[in-house]
């Protein structure tokens, strides 16, 4: 899997705002997140659509139940032929081998990827669950329960990425969101960063929304998104 690309949100409630949207980001983006919203409006179309275009896909349900459910949910999901998919990495160890299972005994090529801790929580929010980690303790111990059970990346926020990336070595894959570009708001997310610093510290995909899909130019955007990565990666 290539490294330093921006995956594209399509966080749009149908199909057809799904494909409008590939539309006019054109050929500067050839990776594109399907959630959990237009998933459940129309999943299926849409990851269609985007495998007839070429595109690749990954798909974010962030999986989470236990072990036997989501085993079976990722072989589901697997007729979609996503090159990415999500679990939650507080499923604990069980669920993570189980989904890793899944994809294995499918002789699929999909990644795993485990959510660490959602970008719109910060220690407050630890706080109020009775955590009592700090934010990097628990994406650390998270990233690290679900790399030995067998998931093939992490899902991060690019201010936990550095870190990370030191845990677990080079070959991990980290997909970050919460990227936005200097000046852009922040939206509900609260551990954010710019598409350079998440490369910088180790990402190897940005994940971007409403900095693409809402401004004026979307192709325009994402190709200043893509040359701000190769710039940080030295490409």
């Amino acid at each position: 899997m290539e490294k330093h690309e921006t995956i594209v949100a399509l966080d749009v409630p149908s199909a057809r705002e799904a494909a409008a949207a590939v539309a006019r980001i054109g050929d500067a983006v050839s990776f594109y997140k399907v959630g959990l919203e237009l998933f459940l409006a129309d999943g299926p179309e849409t990851l269609r659509a985007l495998r007839g275009e070429g595109k690749r896909v990954f798909l974010d349900l962030k999986l989470h139940d236990i072990p036997r459910t989501v085993e079976r949910a990722v072989g589901s999901c697997l007729r979609y032929a996503p090159d990415l998919l999500t679990i939650h990495a507080q499923g604990s160890t069980a669920m993570v081998e189980a989904a890793a299972r899944a994809v294995r005994e499918a002789g699929s090529d999909a990644k795993i990827l485990a959510v660490t801790l959602l970008t719109s929580l910060d220690g407050s929010d630890l706080e109020k669950l009775g955590v009592s980690r700090t934010v990097e303790e628990e994406v650390l111990a998270l990233g690290r329960l679900a790399a030995a059970a067998g998931a093939h990346g992490l899902v991060c926020s690019p201010r936990e990425a550095a870190a990370l990336r030191a845990a677990l070595g080079p070959d991990a894959i980290l997909v970050t969101p919460g990227v936005r570009p200097a000046g852009g708001e922040r939206g509900d997310q609260k551990r954010v960063a710019t598409p350079a610093d998440a490369i910088r510290a180790g990402a190897t995909h940005v994940v971007v929304g409403r900095p693409v899909l809402g401004a004026p130019d979307p192709r325009a955007a994402a190709l200043a998104i893509r040359d701000e990565i190769r710039a940080a990666a030295g490409a």
